[in-house]
């Protein structure tokens, strides 16, 4: 009962609908431990998934061994648990004891942490991993996660898996798919101002993400003097500009000073709704009840996938092919298509990463591509 009034105290941050179990599974130390990070200020998403992952491996522990993770994580534990969600299904055939025993699977899908059937995706297995070792540095303690033997065993078992990798959206919301999103947002509703500014801003903004568009605030805009819509003609006509001073994301720090600016269209969509929801400090995009009462909470990033889906099924797309993440991706590639440098593109989606943000270009490429092309 305590551990579940203490985390009441990261009620903003982590599911509370899973409040109970994660007090049950959770250990004194480790609560305190995600106490002390989300007063430190660590991302909400990193910190959420870090309590996903910690309750997890918990579970995943006590269903295997009997008792709680130790720490330190002795060398043997961690290639079990590779050994139990890395493993090769057409091996199960022929050897049942082959992966994670029935016994522990049927254990954690009893508690609802086993969703999955067969072998885990290894991306979820080497953020899991990551996250041990980020559980063992912060406890001051030294984990095998970089030894030779784990780090082997990880890499084989990648090698193995017959498992491909998913992207988080199935399709890119491309300008096209954009344009077909916000001709649903054309009648006199407050909410669809908010999502015609959202779907904007997000596009516009560098394909933000669903996190960095619900905390979104008024104190993070600041005015820019107008640009000409021919940046060849400083003659030409001139559109309105926004900066937006991000803070806090999954790859920068809040004192790093990154700023993104929006042009035309969105500053035009995101003034409207300002000025139509009367909101002049604290978040911009907030939730909106049925007899259209604005509400003084932000969306939460689910919020903002919810939206993008409805109205995907308003346009007639498929919403189970598209999430809040297709905003980023689409910019990406509407980007490519658009002759955009590629470190221009990364400079306002603010991608670390260019083996990432390339992908989306060489993927762009394709189709249009001789290479594809040769049996037309």
């Amino acid at each position: 009962m305590q551990r579940a009034l203490q985390l009441d105290a990261l009620s903003a941050i982590l599911p509370m609908e899973r409040r109970d179990q994660l007090a049950r599974i959770l250990t004194d130390d480790d609560v305190a431990t995600l106490r002390h990070l989300a007063k430190e200020g660590m991302g909400e998403n990193s910190l959420r998934a870090l309590a996903s992952d910690l309750a997890y491996l918990e579970a995943w522990a006590i269903a295997a061994t009997g008792s709680s993770l130790p720490w330190p994580t002795p060398e043997a534990l961690a290639l079990k648990f590779v050994a139990h969600h890395l493993w090769d299904p057409r091996q199960r055939e022929s050897d049942p004891a082959h992966g994670m025993p029935d016994a522990v699977a049927t254990a954690l899908r009893v508690d609802g942490h086993l969703r999955v059937e067969g072998p885990h995706a290894p991306s979820t297995v080497k953020r899991r991993l990551a996250h041990w070792s980020t559980l063992h540095r912060w406890k001051g303690l030294s984990g095998p996660f970089a030894t030779p033997s784990l780090r082997t065993a990880v890499r084989l078992a990648i090698r193995a898996s017959t498992r491909p990798r998913r992207r988080k959206s199935k399709r890119a919301v491309t300008r096209d798919i954009l344009d077909r999103l916000l001709a649903t947002c054309r009648s006199d509703r407050l909410s669809d101002s908010r999502d015609l500014a959202l779907l904007l801003i997000a596009f516009g903004s560098g394909g933000r993400r669903r996190s960095e568009i619900a905390r979104l605030r008024v104190e993070q805009l600041s005015e820019e003097s107008p640009v000409p819509l021919d940046p060849n003609d400083p003659d030409s006509a001139r559109l309105p500009c926004l900066a937006i001073t991000l803070g806090k994301t999954k790859t920068a720090q809040a004192d790093d000073d990154v700023r993104v600016l929006i042009v035309g269209p969105p500053v035009e969509a995101l003034r409207e709704w300002l000025e139509r929801a009367t909101i002049d400090k604290g978040a911009i995009f907030r939730a909106i009840n049925r007899w259209e009462g604005l509400s003084d909470r932000a969306l939460t990033p689910q919020a903002v996938n919810l939206i993008l889906k409805r109205r995907c099924v308003q346009a007639g797309l498929d919403p189970v092919t598209f999430s809040a993440h297709g905003l980023r991706s689409g910019y990406l590639t509407e980007a490519a298509r658009n002759g955009v440098p590629l470190p221009a593109a990364m400079q306002q989606s603010q991608h670390r990463s260019v083996q990432q943000a390339a992908s989306y270009y060489n993927d762009a490429d394709r189709q249009f591509s001789k290479a594809a092309r040769l049996a037309v």
